[in-house]
């Protein structure tokens, strides 16, 4: 039996938080049904390096987080879309959405309306800035938020700072925090009967992921500043220059100091006053940094990476991304799920799963990501809608 075996979720979402939030529910076995717009769907269909699946309406980017679940499409303005969203909701477990505050009590779809179908339902709302505050009302799109959280003021160094990280941190992060709160929130309702309302905010959620560069501000008066592939809280401790390829170490300790030293021929380094602890090598990085390159330049970036960890020093290569997903610590685990013939495409289609295995069994998709509307007739009928009221339903565009 998975995690979330038996437990129903509506998928309202778009893009990518609330998308990505409802594929990790589905991964642990939630019956995911992403509830679409007819004719277009999530956004998400339409976007992706690959302008013929955008035709097709299978954007990559939608193939990326909607594998595992089914799609129905209903037109939540008209009010034969609405009865059948009810319907729907009296048999859910957990409903997501991801529109700005308000738009669902304005369709009579709010939490308030639907937790009367389903008093113990949990409801979680994903936007930009929360249900309340003055920003609430904002779009909200990764990049905005990852300027205003203050990610993008501690990203790169001096000359480049600020600058966006390179995929969306912010989006993916706002989905885990959902997902962490509706597993919580099922979790209770398993005891106590309760239902929840919960309201992410994308911006609070980046926020607090932020570790150092918010403490350091709030509790030690440190204003963050840019420091590009520098470790701010130790040195040697960033990104260094070999032979061949970008090598980061992180010898945040003594030992570990002493030991890369002895390791790179330059086992002086270690006894050298101006680097003799750990506050004396922060500040003469780059200096350090300098000496320890000199040596490097000796061997490859993954030699030095296999020396130092069997060791004890912290470091390893600086990889794109096919070379990281062809490496074999990721190959050997099956982080990623081959679809052979997804619907709507003319290839494989491979996706990451969870970042976590199970001894019970590990996450994954039990299917390929749907076509829009594949499953409409099929949940109708689960829903008890007979053969003559789902042709009326289609006929009337409501589905």
């Amino acid at each position: 039996m998975k995690l979330l075996e038996g437990v129903r979720v509506l998928d309202l979402t778009n893009v990518l938080a609330g998308p990505f939030c409802c594929y990790q529910l589905a991964q642990l076995g939630a019956d995911v049904i992403k509830v679409e717009v007819p004719r277009s769907g999530d956004l998400a269909r339409q976007l992706g390096a690959d302008p013929e699946l955008n035709q097709n309406l299978m954007g990559a980017s939608f193939l990326a987080q909607n594998a595992g679940k089914r799609s129905l499409t209903i037109n939540l303005k008209s009010s034969a879309g609405r009865e059948v969203f009810h319907r729907l909701v009296a048999t859910a477990d957990v409903v997501v959405e991801n529109f700005r505050p308000g738009v669902m009590d304005r369709l009579g779809l709010g939490y308030e309306a639907l937790r009367k179908a389903k008093a113990n339902l949990i409801y979680c709302a994903i936007s930009g800035f929360g249900k309340d505050g003055p920003l609430k009302d904002n779009p909200a799109y990764d990049q905005i938020v990852q300027g205003l959280s203050g990610v993008m003021s501690v990203t790169g160094d001096k000359q480049s700072a600020p600058l966006r990280v390179g995929f969306p941190v912010a989006d993916t992060i706002g989905g885990l925090t959902a997902a962490f709160a509706i597993a919580a929130a099922l979790f209770r309702r398993t005891g106590s009967g309760q239902g929840e309302f919960i309201d992410v905010s994308m911006l609070e959620a980046t926020l607090v992921t932020m570790g150092w560069a918010v403490s350091n501000w709030l509790i030690a008066g440190i204003r963050p500043e840019p420091m590009g592939n520098e470790n701010m809280t130790a040195s040697p401790s960033g990104t260094f220059k070999t032979g061949a390829g970008l090598l980061n170490i992180a010898a945040n300790k003594q030992e570990q100091f002493e030991t890369l030293c002895e390791l790179i021929g330059r086992k002086e380094l270690a006894t050298d006053p101006r680097y003799a602890n750990r506050e004396d090598r922060k500040k003469r990085r780059h200096e350090l940094k300098a000496d320890l390159e000199s040596a490097l330049t000796g061997k490859s970036a993954k030699e030095w990476s296999l020396l130092f960890n069997q060791h004890g020093v912290p470091a390893g290569e600086v990889l794109s991304i096919p070379e990281i997903l062809e490496h074999p610590q990721i190959t050997e685990r099956g982080l990623v799920k081959h679809f052979q013939a997804a619907p709507g495409t003319d290839r494989e289609i491979a996706v990451v799963r969870a970042g976590f295995r199970l001894a019970s069994g590990d996450p994954a998709p039990a299917s390929a990501p749907p076509l829009l509307g594949a499953d409409t007739e099929t949940i109708l009928q689960e829903l008890g809608y007979d053969s003559d009221s789902i042709k009326t339903l289609k006929k009337d565009g409501v589905v």
